[in-house]
């Protein structure tokens, strides 16, 4: 049974890695890679699309239906083992505990305050009834973290992610975890502004803050840009910061979801993590974007943007999880002194914590279940009311046979339920030549039946024309928005999802094709396993999406949090 399920995670651990904003290394934005000097008008990328369509060999199957599985998600099933994330401090004391740590304070480089706090201490020898104490740390992303820990997959003795909201929502679960200390280091969320559009802010409403960003981005003074809110921190901050600004009586009430559709017509998307956002404000897309304080210290090359601190602080507090032993407490709350000492915190001011303690947090009042309730009106609403239409693009070439292709099928067929069924899913494959799989459709339960069937069909065999499949998936892509904006009136968010495990070798090439994408404007999101990947990051800097390095491991947690945030 172990085998079966680890062999059903391992693809969704591929595409997922894209959604999580920092999930484990995969997720590369390619800069200006994919950046021709040409502008492409989308009439000009159509014509061309068409001609070279004339010349590309496309077959049709007849879909069949299968059997969907409608019993639910088992979060701790879908979680990748706990050594994806692996310690950055391993303590070797008779007594040892372990800390998941946000990323901030814990990766290493700039990021690694706690580190050299832990080997300090652990380094002096602290004594627990005549035996030595040390601390371990595990850097993970605080969405992630409070799911291995409500799932019950992995509990830690200590948790400190950035700020109070994960606490929170992990106490609505009835998980056993008390607060032991609000603050490590000081921190705050933050709006990244550049200066022109913060002028332009300030003629307008006099304080450049919170309530004027909402505000203007709602109008369409300014382009704003966030980070996905069940993963990260500053996302979910400001998630809630915003429907506060909507209705501070009710976050959740009719007002305020209305209000927060208008707000997200103006977001281009929700990014995977900070350095997407950096990336696409670089090239003009965004007017502001989310950071943390300690991270803009660190980057310099941000030094032109104004930084706005906004909702509640992030401080970093500390928490006691699950039950622990007398000595595993103590640990825990002399390693917290020792965060505090004069020591430790001069320190934590060289990696950029503890700078803006004038900024006084947000006070909200919210209860987990609440925040949780905000997450899930997130998932509904961020598409303000515009349903999204995908078409998988998936490599059957003859590399792909036995483990990879079992994987991507078990893995698109599970995650299949992270999809809302008011969006419109289609499947196209590729080898020497291409095959429409699926037709784009509704994602209701028939569609879903449908793209189950065809999933489980693909078969490999062949060459590899990916740039072929990339044209037919964007010519499918035309003609379903169309008719479905023609027949409801709605504005259709079209995406492209390519899985590949290998380089192109017939068919158009990326330069081909470069000038086509440009100018149709779907982002293109690329995964590529046991690949070099360095082609498909450049089809996805092109129109500002990201670029998997998938490792196999954890491919069904990760492509629910892709489908979260774009699905």
């Amino acid at each position: 049974m172990a085998s079966s399920k680890s062999k059903n995670t391992v693809f969704l651990a591929v595409l997922a890695v894209l959604m999580i904003g920092g999930i484990g290394g995969g997720i590369l934005i390619s800069r200006n890679l994919g950046k021709t000097d040409q502008e492409v008008s989308r009439e000009t990328a159509i014509a061309q699309l068409d001609k070279k369509l004339k010349k590309i060999s496309v077959s049709e199957t007849q879909p069949r239906k299968a059997t969907v599985e409608i019993a639910g998600s088992n979060l701790a099933e879908e979680l990748p083992d706990i050594g994806k994330y692996p310690l950055t401090v391993t303590g070797k004391g008779d007594i040892n505990i372990e800390i998941v740590s946000s990323t901030e304070k814990a990766t290493g480089g700039t990021d690694g305050w706690l580190i050299d706090v832990a080997e300090d201490f652990n380094s002096t020898h602290y004594m627990i009834d005549g035996q030595w104490a040390t601390v371990s740390i595990r850097p993970i992303a605080s969405g992630a973290a409070i799911d291995y820990i409500i799932s019950g997959k992995y509990v830690p003795e200590g948790f400190t992610p950035s700020n109070e909201l994960w606490g929170d929502m992990i106490a609505a679960e009835n998980v056993k975890i008390e607060k032991i200390a609000d603050r490590l280091a000081g921190n705050t969320a933050g709006i990244l502004i550049n200066k022109d559009t913060y002028q332009k802010l300030s003629d307008s409403y006099g304080t450049v803050d919170i309530s004027a960003i909402v505000n203007a981005t709602v109008k369409s003074e300014i382009t704003m840009g966030y980070t996905n809110p069940y993963a990260s921190s500053t996302g979910l901050n400001f998630l809630v910061s915003a429907l506060e600004e909507f209705d501070s009586s009710d976050i959740l009430s009719q007002n305020a979801t209305e209000k927060f559709r208008s707000f997200q017509q103006n977001v281009p998307f929700v990014a995977y993590s900070t350095l997407q956002m950096r990336e696409a404000a670089k090239n003009g897309v965004l007017d502001a974007f989310l950071m943390e304080y300690q991270g803009y210290y660190n980057a310099t090359e941000l030094r032109d943007y104004e930084f706005i601190p906004f909702g509640v602080r992030h401080d970093s507090p500390m928490y006691a999880v699950g039950d622990l032993s007398a000595e595993q407490n103590e640990t825990l709350k002399v390693f917290t002194e020792y965060c505090m000492n004069e020591k430790s915190q001069n320190s934590a001011k060289k990696y950029g914590f503890n700078a803006l303690d004038d900024y006084k947090s947000a006070k909200w009042n919210l209860t987990g279940k609440t925040l949780e309730s905000a997450q899930k009106l997130w998932k509904t609403e961020k598409d303000s009311g515009s349903p999204v239409m995908a078409v998988f693009v998936a490599d059957v070439s003859g590399s792909m046979g036995g483990a990879p292709l079992q994987n991507l099928q078990s893995s698109l067929i599970n995650a299949s339920q992270y999809i809302n069924e008011t969006n419109y899913v289609g499947l196209v494959s590729y080898s020497t030549g291409v095959t429409v799989n699926l037709p784009i459709a509704k994602f209701d339960l028939n569609q879903r039946s449908y793209f189950t069937g065809a999933v489980e069909d693909l078969s490999p065999g062949g060459n590899t024309a990916t740039y072929d499949a990339v044209l037919v998936g964007l010519d499918l892509l035309r003609k379903a928005q169309e008719q479905a904006e023609a027949e409801t009136g709605q504005k259709v968010k079209p995406l492209l999802f390519v899985l590949s495990d290998g380089e192109t070798n017939v068919g158009n090439t990326l330069k081909d094709i470069r000038t086509i994408v440009t100018g149709m404007e779907v982002p293109c999101y690329t995964i590529g396993y046991n690949a070099n990947l360095s082609a498909l990051q450049e089809l996805s800097a092109i129109n500002e999406a990201a670029s998997i390095n998938a490792d196999n491991d954890d491919v069904i947690y990760s492509l629910k949090s892709l489908f979260n945030a774009q699905m």
